[in-house]
């Protein structure tokens, strides 16, 4: 008798799978309380290691589903199922400003040391373009010029008795209405231009609106040092630092952009880089120009003495 109760049989019928669970239930029991419950007759007794292993039916069912959920979002997410939100909602913005700390030095790194051989555009924006970094690239460059502006022009006026330093706040809006204005728009008529050959020219490579920001914003970071060295009140030093970052910015523009338009007519493709380097060269000419060059004349009626005009009238 005693071996055929340690037989384990077939389960057949609700009857069964009831006493199966009620002997798990009770070797559990046994196994935290010894001696608390026995087994129903004829069910095999179940080792230490099935018990723990073993899960509730309706635990199993809850974690299937939320596995079976998982993969779904994420295989939804991944092909790009996903709707997306409306132009007047935080939520669309967003995606614009998903991205780390990472990828924004790597950009970084690639508009400051440009290569010829490698695209900026296709090496470090593609794959996910964004807002973030050209915006406060931007909004650092307004900052480092209105600021580096006033200091400059204290030092070159420090001691003299009839210079009284007034801050001019008025170069911070001045500085963010160039430099947006150039970030926004520059790249906005170009992306037309380049649409508008693209429909005249099939093989012309296209850039997205997006990806043309990003390559004036990240371009852009090279005058935040520039700015901050041209507080130096020697001009030579001023427009070596000028010429510099010209040329490695402008040299990000001009490998960027000319594979998007060799293949157009030799004319178009030449006025068009043309344009970008005269624009870019006028920005940084223009900020050294205005915010670092401070018109000096002498006073009428002081001998000897030299003060500066005020631009802001």
């Amino acid at each position: 008798m005693t071996q055929q109760r340690r037989k384990p049989r077939a389960f057949k019928g609700q009857q069964q799978l009831r006493e199966w669970r009620l002997s798990v239930i009770c070797n559990f029991k046994n196994l935290m309380m010894p001696k608390t419950c026995l087994p129903p007759t004829g069910m095999p007794p179940l080792s230490a290691l099935e018990i723990r292993t073993s899960k509730p039916t309706s635990q199993r069912r809850s974690l299937g589903n939320w596995s079976r959920n998982a993969d779904s979002d994420k295989t939804e997410l991944l092909a790009g199922q996903r709707k997306s939100a409306a132009f007047w909602t935080f939520e669309y913005y967003q995606a614009f400003f998903d991205v780390d700390t990472y990828q924004v030095l790597d950009r970084i790194k690639g508009s400051v040391l440009p290569l010829p051989s490698k695209n900026f555009v296709r090496l470090y924006i593609r794959s996910n373009p964004d807002l973030y970094g050209p915006f406060w690239i931007c909004a650092t460059l307004v900052f480092a010029i209105a600021v580096s502006g006033n200091i400059s022009n204290f030092l070159v006026h420090l001691g003299q008795p009839q210079y009284h330093y007034m801050p001019e706040f008025r170069k911070v809006t001045i500085a963010a209405t160039a430099i947006y204005s150039y970030a926004w728009l520059v790249p906005l008529a170009l992306w037309g231009f380049l649409m508008w050959r693209n429909s005249k020219v099939m093989n012309i490579v296209s850039y997205s609106f997006l990806e043309i920001v990003c390559v004036y914003g990240y371009s852009l970071f090279i005058y935040i040092p520039a700015a901050i060295l041209w507080i130096i009140p020697i001009e030579w030093v001023r427009w070596i630092t000028v010429l510099v970052a010209m040329c490695l910015s402008g040299s990000v523009l001009v490998i960027t952009f000319w594979p998007a338009v060799r293949d157009d007519h030799r004319r178009i493709a030449i006025a068009t880089i043309s344009a970008v380097i005269i624009l870019h060269a006028l920005l940084a000419v223009g900020c050294k120009a205005y915010f670092f060059d401070a018109p000096q004349i002498e006073v009428p009626g002081v001998s000897g003495s030299i003060a500066s005009v005020p631009r802001f009238c």
